[in-house]
């Protein structure tokens, strides 16, 4: 419990105040717990916040699993569109939470944590594409995976963190239309 209150007060703080604000006695403070306590379990601040990292990633990878794991047997159109919503609802778990940390990841640390979540959506996609190659031109794979999770990813990401104020859901609907369409041609 006590790990957990650490991890959620560094998010908050984070959310809140920024990475340069946080501090392991403000994020003891809003856990409610003492300075003592949280270094029992983590170093530094710096510790935390890649725990924050990891929490947020295994969230996000849990929609991402689940929604591969649907896909698996649907045909390509479908199955990117299915695969593009999933990348939306994903970012949109916490958002503020994920846009301080898509900034602070390189200043704690967090790249190693980030890189094997990532690792793993390529790994699943490329699963994917393996399965459904008679779906789609001659291409090589490693590349078209590279090319297509990191397209989606970029346009989810942007669209949720960085504008989702602005975005109603007829443009979230419209979002998903061109995606797909752009991953689909681009397959085909």
């Amino acid at each position: 419990m006590t790990v957990d209150a650490l991890i959620e007060a560094t998010a908050r703080i984070l959310v809140k105040d920024g990475f340069d604000k946080a501090s392991t006695n403000r994020i003891a403070e809003k856990a409610g717990v003492s300075v003592g306590s949280l270094y029992q379990y983590f170093p530094s601040k710096e510790a935390l916040v890649a725990a924050v990292v990891q929490r947020h990633g295994e969230e996000l990878m849990q929609v991402v699993r689940e929604t591969l794991a649907e896909v698996a047997a649907l045909p390509m159109e479908q199955a990117v569109r299915k695969l593009v919503l999933a990348a939306i609802e994903a970012h949109r778990i916490d958002p503020e939470l994920h846009r301080v940390l898509a900034e602070q990841i390189p200043r704690t640390g967090g790249t190693e944590e980030s890189a094997l979540l990532g690792g793993e959506t390529y790994a699943l996609f490329r699963g994917y594409l393996d399965a459904h190659r008679d779906e789609f031109r001659t291409m090589n794979l490693g590349l078209a995976t590279f090319v297509c999770v990191t397209s989606i990813e970029a346009l989810t990401h942007t669209a949720v963190v960085h504008h989702a104020d602005r975005l109603t859901d007829e443009a979230f609907g419209a979002l998903v239309d061109e995606t797909t369409r752009l991953i689909v041609r681009y397959l085909q």
